[in-house]
Order: structure tokens, then C-alpha cells, then sequence
């Protein structure tokens, strides 16, 4: 098990409580449900998730339909997170031309979580506060473990990913949410420099079906390399 992976995972029994359990273990229809079916067939406990209960395939099916900018962006269809995190990817190879296969695993599973949480746009975070967070990182260190990544991420690593995450929202926000190259600039610094490749490709929404079968396709690549 990755260094403090243990430590992490245990502080998640702390959330047993609020789960709908009782304290025996067995399920207690008094108790709010704590727990999302998957369309796996796995039953994800979102406060104390178990890596043995995600799969790529519901991660993906997730993301490709969760809207980034609460839905209001430009389109036929909804911008995906899983197209957001295919975009994310495509940022970092620039900033990091030749990165780690991991470090682009870690790219492409950042906001993976919201496959069962959802996106929750920056200024609700801020109001929820901690909460959020905490059953976020959770679901991420669960996440990481079942894809063999470490719980902690690198520091140079975290930063590619804030780096690029942020590469990401000013061109969706430009191109696709009806903000101001000035009030981009604001909340997400500079803009990036992006092939027109890129531009036409993974800054025009995809279908949800599209979405899904190519977050699927480059998981599957980087778990081969």
C-alpha cells in the first residue's frame, strides 16, 4: 500500500456513523443511504469508499455525463468533465511534454470522484467548505489505490495538474461559458497557447456516448503503456 495510505483509508471509518448502517454492519432503512448503485452492479459507499468497488467503466459513464459550468456552456451538448479531463490531459502534455505514464493517469483520473458527487462549481465549494472536500479526497484516495497510484500525489505533480486544470478552465470559460478574455484572465491566469487541433477537437462538446467511449479508449492506453 502507497506511503499514508492506511492512515488515510482509516480515517474514513469515521464517517460510519452517518452511513446507512447499523453497528453490526447490517443495512438499516432508518438511516439515510450513505451508498450509490453503480450500473457495474458494485455498491459504492460514498463516506467510506473500498477501491474493490470502483470501476473505470462507471467512472467514465459518470463524468461523460456530469456538466462542467453547471450545464451553461455552448453547444449541442453539455460539456463533459469527462471531456474537461481529456482537455486537462492534453494542457499538461504541453506544460510537461514528456511526462510520467502515472502522472498522466493522475491527469486523467483528478476529478474523477465527481463521477459520483458531481461538479460543483468553485463558489458553492467555498460555501460548503470542508465537507465537500473530505468526502471528495476520500473518493480520490480510493480511486488512486485501485489504479495503483499513490494516495499523496508528488508535489511537482499536483502542480502540473493545478497548471493545466486552471489551462483548461480559461479556454472552456473563453470558448464555451461567455467569459470576458479580461475576467478569465482574473480567475484562471493567462491564456494558453493551444494548437487549432486542439481547439476544434476537445473545445467543441461531445456527446456523452463520445465522451465515455474516449475517456475509456485513453485510460485503456495508459494502463498498457
Amino acid at each position: 500500500m502507497p506511503k499514508d495510505a492506511s492512515t488515510i483509508i482509516s480515517q474514513t471509518t469515521t464517517a460510519k456513523s452517518y452511513g446507512a448502517k447499523t453497528a453490526d454492519g447490517r443495512d438499516d432503512p432508518s438511516l439515510p443511504r450513505a451508498w450509490q448503485r453503480m450500473l457495474s452492479g458494485r455498491r459504492l459507499d460514498l463516506l467510506d469508499p473500498s477501491p474493490l468497488d470502483i470501476e473505470i467503466e462507471d467512472i467514465a459513464h459518470g463524468l461523460a455525463r456530469v456538466a462542467r459550468w453547471n450545464g451553461q456552456t455552448r453547444g449541442a451538448h453539455i460539456f463533459s468533465v469527462a471531456q474537461h479531463t481529456l482537455l486537462v490531459e492534453q494542457m499538461a502534455r504541453q506544460l510537461a511534454p514528456d511526462p510520467d505514464r502515472r502522472v498522466r493517469l493522475a491527469v486523467l483520473l483528478h476529478d474523477a470522484p465527481e463521477y459520483v458527487i458531481g461538479d460543483m462549481i468553485s463558489p458553492f465549494k467555498a460555501v460548503i467548505g470542508d465537507a465537500y472536500k473530505s468526502v471528495e479526497a476520500r473518493l480520490l484516495a480510493a480511486i488512486h489505490l485501485r489504479f495503483g497510484l499513490a494516495v499523496e500525489l508528488p508535489e511537482d505533480t499536483r502542480r502540473l495538474i493545478k497548471a493545466a486544470d486552471r489551462a483548461a478552465a480559461y479556454l472552456e470559460s473563453t470558448k464555451l461559458a461567455g467569459f470576458a478574455a479580461a475576467e478569465a484572465r482574473r480567475f484562471f491566469g493567462p491564456p494558453p497557447k493551444v494548437s487549432e487541433s486542439i481547439e476544434r477537437d476537445h473545445l467543441v462538446p461531445w456527446s456523452a456516448e463520445a465522451a465515455e467511449a474516449r475517456y475509456i479508449r485513453r485510460f485503456s492506453e495508459l494502463v498498457v503503456e
